[in-house]
């Protein structure tokens, strides 16, 4: 059986903020519990019969407890990577890594989040100026920085 890489979605949420009559936009960070990487996008594998989209707006759901979250775009940039090697041999199937497909998806300024305290422990809306605080792998950071910028530029030529 050859190796495969995992479907899934990631979904860069913003919510617009407004200071001195200028709308910006905040994006949300989710807290996994574990000592590396614990800040990220929402994000998780696509199921069986699941579209992209689906798979984000589900993720979103179930991570963030938003359910009225609408998919703006999407970036043509696919991150895909390798398992390391201690990862993979606890895994009884074929899976090699993941790729993900990101969408962008905006919620009001006033979406509730609820983390259930397991799978996620905390969440953050933050500004791109804050990001580093929170995001300390420099290529992940770069990800996000890439796709809030998309996302804006998506933003606008919509509006």
């Amino acid at each position: 059986m050859s190796d495969i890489y995992r479907s899934a979605a990631s979904l860069l949420v913003l919510r617009p903020v407004t200071a001195s009559g200028i709308v910006a936009y905040q994006i949300l960070l989710l807290h996994k519990p574990r000592k590396k990487d614990a800040w990220q996008l929402p994000q998780g594998g696509v199921e069986s019969g699941e579209s992209v989209e689906q798979a984000a707006l589900r993720e979103l759901q179930e991570e963030a407890g938003i359910g009225n979250a609408t998919i703006v775009g999407r970036t043509e940039h696919v991150y895909q990577y390798d398992f390391p090697p201690s990862f993979r041999k606890f895994r009884p199937d074929n899976v090699c890594g993941q790729r993900i497909e990101h969408l962008f998806a905006v919620v009001g300024k006033d979406a509730p989040v609820r983390v259930d305290g397991k799978e996620i422990d905390a969440f953050a809306w933050v500004d791109r100026s804050q990001l580093r605080l929170y995001i300390k792998r420099k290529a992940y950071l770069d990800l996000v920085g890439r796709l809030y910028r998309e996302a804006l530029q998506n933003l606008e030529r919509h509006s």
